[in-house]
């Protein structure tokens, strides 16, 4: 298993928001917006680990500014951290104005994603190899993350 770049696995996606995304004064779903990033975290990770991969735990996930109908929703995501067989991708969301072509981030989020093998199990994932100063810090930040979230799932099963 060859390790590989964060720049290996980026995704963007664009969508158009439409009234059926919405609630009935025109501000998309929250549902839906997280829908958007999953779908993004999951093209980042399936790239990273080239298998399948599902969804552990999407956290610290910030509404920062709403998203209209009309609204393009601009999905930048990257690979921040590996472990034996799980992934932490990062998602901003931007909203643009078409009209204007206006962006304003409006959301946030780490998403971890877990390999899984053909038989279904959680499988390795190739290391990460780290080429910038960003890269690094956002590698370590990502670790201290992936600690808090076993420290706490260990705390919820006592």
């Amino acid at each position: 298993m060859n390790a590989k770049k964060s720049s290996d696995s980026k995704a963007e996606m664009i969508l158009r928001m439409f009234p059926t995304d919405a609630n009935p004064a025109g501000n998309v779903f929250g549902g839906e917006i997280l829908k958007q990033i999953d779908t993004v975290a999951g093209i980042v990770a399936q790239r990273h680990c080239e298998s399948n991969a599902v969804t552990a735990s999407i956290d610290r996930v910030n509404f920062l500014k709403p998203v209209y109908v009309g609204n393009a929703l601009v999905l930048h995501a990257q690979i921040n951290y590996v472990h034996r067989s799980s992934m932490e991708i990062e998602v901003a969301v931007e909203a643009e104005d078409l009209r204007t072509g206006k962006k304003v981030l409006t959301n946030t989020a780490f998403v971890t994603m877990v390999a899984l093998g053909e038989n279904g199990k959680p499988t390795p994932v190739p290391e990460l190899i780290l080429e910038t100063d960003d890269e690094k810090k956002r590698f370590q930040e990502g670790e201290k993350r992936m600690q808090q979230r076993i420290s706490e799932r260990k705390k919820s099963h006592v």
